[in-house]
């Protein structure tokens, strides 16, 4: 499955060539193999290695070429279902408490960076997110209402206060504080590097093909090989998994441009990272070079687009929308691409063990929001693994 198309941005911000050496050489058995090398098995790692475990990551790629590459590196604690949305759906403490654990997860991928031998640029940022039409104002209020509530920092914008922060006018905004923004390929390779240096195994451009369980642990058998292991994670992203293909999941694909540097963004509040509440929403963040990532227009498709033109003209359509919201600004396509990305039916990830093996564990962040659950979700597999207690699990689990 084509994952992405078109010209990424990310890549070209690693400064020279990756620097892991990854491996071809197995060891007789490690405590976890990571099938995925992006975000999700690059932190899953990261967490398991702060507990002294063996671990290998196996990849059929590169590392971080899957959809990580195509992440626009926007990290909320707000998600693609309202906080007042999902108390209806799971009750006020189930939810106050999953944002709770977004929020965290926040903070901890800030830690993590901090750790890093390279810079990948995850600067804390708030978040506006704009009411699109009037009718949305009130959905808006209802949030910030929610929000303060529970101790979450936000703030209400309304139509004037827009007017004195944004060089575009709409009819209200919600103002979330303690998000932030990252390089996406920048972190995983960081991460990556961390690892390798720890004495963590990295096996790229290796197919896993069939897991086989046993009484005392489970074998991986791969195109190099067979891995010994006692536990096994997939980490897969948004490609096929073992479990299910959908398993409660929708597959679409979305669009995204990176613009030319632009030499003042001063009009750009704070530089903020800004979206929006219609469905399918328009977002965008800045760059630490001056550039406007910005993205949109999902399609209900599952494999990236492979039409060069058609992406161009997603493109020229994302642009125009930028133009519209920042008229003065000289906003000009130096990159654009398009990307699978997967959707919870219910609104949650799916991390935990396989309902019915084991060995296997599953963490698939599915949603807007993935990187940060896939922070929260390496913290829950640990937990499963190592067989301590851990509460979040029951939110989360595949068989809900």
């Amino acid at each position: 499955m084509d994952l992405h198309n078109g010209s990424l941005f990310w890549p070209t911000t690693l400064d020279g060539k990756k620097t892991i050496k990854g491996r071809q050489e197995l060891d007789t058995h490690y405590d976890a193999v990571i099938v995925g090398g992006g975000m999700s098995g690059a932190l899953t790692a990261f967490t398991l290695a702060q507990e002294g475990l063996h671990i290998a990551i196996v990849d059929k790629r590169e590392m971080a070429a899957g959809s990580s590459s195509a992440n626009t590196g926007l990290l909320q604690f707000s998600n693609d279902i309202m906080l007042h949305e999902l108390i209806d759906q799971i009750g006020e403490d189930q939810a106050v408490h999953f944002y709770k654990l977004c929020q965290k997860a926040v903070d901890q991928l800030k830690e993590v960076a901090e750790t890093l031998p390279r810079e990948v640029d995850l600067i804390k940022r708030k978040s506006i997110c704009y009411a699109s039409i009037e009718e949305h104002v009130q959905k808006l209020q209802k949030e910030y209402e929610a929000l303060i509530k529970h101790g979450f920092p936000a703030e209400y914008w309304t139509k004037e206060d827009m007017k004195e922060h944004l060089p575009f006018e709409k009819p209200g905004a919600l103002i979330t504080h303690g998000d932030a923004e990252v390089n996406p390929y920048r972190f995983i390779q960081g991460i990556l590097e961390h690892l390798e240096q720890k004495g963590i195994h990295l096996f790229e451009n290796v197919e896993a093909k069939e897991a086989e369980e046993q009484d005392d642990g489970i074998l991986l058998h791969t195109s190099i090989g067979t891995f010994s292991a006692s536990h096994l994670i997939y980490a897969t992203g948004y490609d096929t998994i073992p479990i299910n293909e959908k398993i409660g999941s929708d597959i679409n694909r979305s669009y995204a441009i990176a613009t030319e540097p632009i030499e003042d963004l001063s009009s750009w509040e704070d530089n903020a990272m800004i979206w929006e509440t219609k469905r399918p929403y328009l977002y965008m963040r800045t760059t630490v070079d001056h550039r406007i990532i910005a993205g949109g227009l999902d399609e209900d498709k599952p494999e990236a687009p492979q039409s060069e033109e058609w992406i161009a003209n997603r493109a020229e359509r994302i642009q125009q929308e930028l133009i519209k919201l920042f008229p003065d600004l000289p906003i000009k396509i130096a990159y654009a691409w398009g990307a699978s990305f997967g959707e919870s039916l219910d609104n949650l990830p799916f991390i935990g063990k396989h309902p019915h093996k084991n060995r296997q564990y599953y963490l698939l962040g599915y949603g807007g929001n993935g990187t940060v659950y896939s922070m929260l979700g390496s913290h829950i597999i640990r937990d499963l693994i190592l067989d301590h207690s851990n509460e979040d699990a029951e939110l989360v689990k595949l068989d809900r």
